[in-house]
Order: structure tokens, then C-alpha cells, then sequence
């Protein structure tokens, strides 16, 4: 794992500003629960650990008499769910601030954590994020990877084997060939691309990194920070993926709109070839139990949408979950937040519970990662492949510019005209300008 952190960590678009100051000591272990005070309330931002964190709220409310509250904000709805639960009376005190759009949204509710026991244990300063001031605003409590992930025993019941995909062209052969033939094979090549709110955010957010990642390969001083524009240069790679996955798939492009599809279903009961999802589905897929698939043969392969010298692409590689404490909280709170957090990613037990559930912790003491998409991710680094970072994370106005996208999506999918694709590019392209413009006044 250090040597996965190494190589991958220096590859990733990270801030490096370097902040100092001391801090009370945070690692207090109130174990008798005779001293216990303040309180911490998490608002989670990853629906899909809610019954892990509770799980762990409520051993660390036993083990100390701290009381911990979890509330998982619903998917898509996180930043409104901030916005309300912090004008009340007893407001979250700790949170995610996943970008530098969040920072200058957040910043003045973010405690400055450097110096603090937990900002100790990082192994990293990669996923961090700072204010222009150079305060640590949040810090990184997880880092994952997405791509393509690939059913290899299907794969090879249609003919052909993981070397086989090498770029776009060759992807594009294999995906239509095992669409054509779907009714004998008993599977098809794509699982659904819904577009509801539970669903969309894999490609109006993950699919759309490709764009935004090869816009800053071109021009990387332009997006050292958020840009106010951005080109739209590579709308047509986003195109190909797009028009790839929904016209190879047993559900018809125009139902997309109105959702009710589960594509993680869809892949565990074997009905797909491909998946684009990411590392956090590694244990519901692989493993057996209520709810969990045990798929045994699992590979994620990259973005491969036509870009020149794609032979070499990694996976997407980076984070959006990073831990804020809110500064606006009681002393006692703030403390009991730092402490909770400090035991979250050194006690043995959480640590492997939290890494089981996020695939992967950048702290000293957390548990290793046995995720085998991280793995692959690893595997590309290692071969001298370049990894595809975050730069989603530089979307303004992130809830709007995605309403906006899935809306013009929703109309291309249903007539797969030109005009209506010029509709995508409108929201995709000048969307980024008017929500730059809409967040920064």
C-alpha cells in the first residue's frame, strides 16, 4: 500500500500549500467515559456507509459516552442538506468540504485542522484542501478510483479476454459484437445508464472527468484553480463513451429519463458485461451476504472514449470526501469531533470497518486496503500508464451545472439528433461559465 501511495498519490492534482500551528491535543482516549463532553454530529456525504457509520457511532458512543449522531444526506442533495442542517441550533460539527468550490462556499465554518492529532496520521498531504490563507480547511478521509468496471468470466463467454480492450476502437468492437448477440449469449454488454438522481452523477460528474481532465493536460495553468470557462475540446471522447453505453444496453435509451433502473443489480446478477462505477462497489460486488453479489472476477479498466495515446490511460484516481470540522461549534464539540475522528483512524477494529466500507484510508495506522480495484489502479501506475485525476472537482455550482446536464441528456437520449447533442454541449460548455458566474458573483 505505501508503494501504491507513492507512486499514485504523486500523480494526483493536489493543492501544496503548507500550513502550521499547534493544536490542543486531540487523542484523548475517554475510554471510561467518565469524562466525556461535547458531542459530534456527522451529516455523512456517501449514502452507501450509512449502516457502517452508525455501526460506529454507536461503539464509539458506548466506549466513551461521547454521543455520536450520523445523518446520511440523501444522494445528489448534500449541499442543500449542509445548508439547511447549519442554520440550526445544532448544527453539524463535522462534514465534507470535497472541493475548492466547497472551501470558498464553507471556508469560514472550517476549523484549521493543521497541527490536530488526526492531520497528524495522514500519510499524505495529496487530498487535502486549503484556503487562500493557507488554513487546512479539510482533510482527506478516503481516496477511491472509477472506470469501466469488467465482468471477465462474461467477457470471456463472448469470446474475448481483458487484453483485448486497449483504446476505444477495440472497446467499441467487443461492446457492439456482445450487444448483437445478446439474446444467445443471456447477457448484454452495458448495464443501464439511468438518470435519476441515484444514478446520474456517474456520468453528468465521473463520465465528464475525461473531458475536464484532458482540457487540463492541454492547458494545466488554467485549471490550477477553477476555471471560468472551460472548451468543451473533448466533447466528442464524452460522446463516444456516452453513445457507446446507452445504445449497447438492454434498456432503451429513452427510458432512461424516468430511472428505476439499478445497474449495480443489473451486474451482479450477471445481466452485463461492463459497469462504469468505481471502487466503493468492490465489496458489494465480491462479496457474499445480504445484499452482496460474490462476483469473483473483477477487473476496471479505464476511460477509453478515443483520445490519442489512450493506450496508456490509468484510472480515475482521487477524492471529494474530505472531513471539515466546523469551526462555528462549542469548544467542547470541536474537541469531541477531533477525538472521534483520531480514534476513527487509529483504533484497529473502525479502522479496518472504515477502510472495508471506503476501500482505502490515507492514515498511518488505518487497516490496508484489500480492494481490488485499487489494485488494478495500482497495477496501471506501475506499468508507467498515467492516472486520470479529479478534476470534476472543479465543478461550480455543482447541483445546478448537473441538473442542468442530465436535463439536455435526457432529451438527446430520447432523439439521438445533432441539435439535441448541441444541447448537451450547451449545458456541458456554457453551463460551467454561467455557474462560475452564479457562484462567484
Amino acid at each position: 500500500m505505501k508503494k501504491y501511495l507513492a507512486m499514485i498519490l504523486a500523480l494526483v492534482m493536489a493543492l501544496s500549500l503548507v500550513a502550521c500551528g499547534d493544536k490542543k491535543d486531540d487523542s484523548a482516549d475517554n475510554s471510561d467515559g467518565d469524562t466525556a463532553s461535547g458531542r459530534v454530529y456527522w451529516l455523512n456525504f456517501k449514502p452507501e456507509a450509512d449502516e457502517t457509520l452508525q455501526k460506529v457511532a454507536a461503539m464509539y458512543t458506548e466506549k466513551t459516552g461521547v454521543p455520536v449522531t450520523v445523518v446520511t444526506a440523501a444522494s445528489g442533495t448534500y449541499n442543500e442538506t449542509l445548508t439547511a442542517e447549519m442554520d440550526k441550533s445544532a448544527p453539524p460539527t463535522l462534514f465534507v468540504v470535497g472541493n475548492q468550490a466547497a472551501v470558498g462556499t464553507w471556508g469560514d465554518y472550517c476549523y484549521d485542522l493543521s497541527g490536530t492529532a488526526v492531520a497528524n496520521e495522514l500519510n499524505t498531504d495529496a487530498y487535502n484542501l486549503y484556503d487562500a490563507d493557507g488554513k487546512l480547511c479539510s482533510i482527506g478521509y478516503c481516496y477511491e478510483c472509477y472506470g469501466i468496471i469488467v465482468n471477465e468470466d462474461l467477457l470471456e463467454k463472448a469470446g474475448y479476454t481483458l487484453g483485448d480492450i486497449t483504446n476505444f476502437e477495440t472497446l467499441k468492437a467487443v461492446a457492439e459484437d456482445i450487444h448483437a448477440r445478446a439474446s444467445e449469449l443471456g447477457f448484454d454488454a452495458f448495464t443501464s445508464s439511468s438518470m435519476s438522481d441515484d444514478s446520474s452523477w456517474r456520468f453528468t460528474g465521473h463520465l465528464a472527468n475525461l473531458e475536464y481532465y484532458y482540457e487540463s493536460v492541454d492547458d494545466p495553468d488554467a485549471w490550477k484553480e477553477c476555471p471560468s470557462s472551460i472548451k468543451g475540446t473533448y466533447m466528442q471522447n464524452y460522446k463516444n463513451l456516452w453513445d457507446l453505453y446507452i445504445n449497447n444496453s438492454a434498456v432503451n435509451p429513452a427510458d432512461l429519463a424516468a430511472g428505476g433502473f439499478d445497474a449495480a443489480d443489473e451486474f451482479g446478477k450477471e445481466q452485463a458485461v461492463f459497469y462504469q462505477n468505481g471502487s466503493w462497489e468492490w465489496a458489494k460486488l465480491t462479496g457474499t451476504g445480504d445484499g452482496q453479489y460474490g462476483l469473483d472476477n473483477l477487473s476496471m479498466i479505464p476511460f477509453y472514449c478515443g483520445v490519442a495515446g489512450e493506450e496508456n490511460a490509468g484510472l480515475n484516481c482521487g477524492t471529494e470526501n474530505c472531513w471539515a470540522v466546523n469551526a462555528k461549534a462549542s469548544e467542547e464539540d470541536i474537541q469531541a469531533t477531533l477525538e472521534f475522528m483520531n480514534w476513527m483512524v487509529t483504533d484497529p477494529e473502525v479502522s479496518r470497518m472504515l477502510v472495508d466500507e471506503f476501500a482505502a484510508m490515507p492514515y498511518k495506522q488505518a487497516a490496508e486496503s484489500t480492494n481490488g480495484f485499487l489494485a488494478d489502479a495500482n497495477d496501471y501506475t506501475t506499468n508507467g500508464n498515467y492516472i486520470m485525476p479529479w478534476v470534476t472537482n472543479f465543478q461550480p455550482n455543482v447541483d445546478a451545472y448537473r441538473a442542468a446536464l442530465v436535463s439536455a441528456m435526457n432529451q438527446y437520449d430520447a432523439d439521438q439528433s445533432d441539435a439535441n447533442w448541441e444541447l448537451v454541449k450547451t449545458a456541458f460548455v456554457d453551463g460551467w461559465a454561467t455557474q462560475y458566474a452564479a457562484a462567484n458573483g
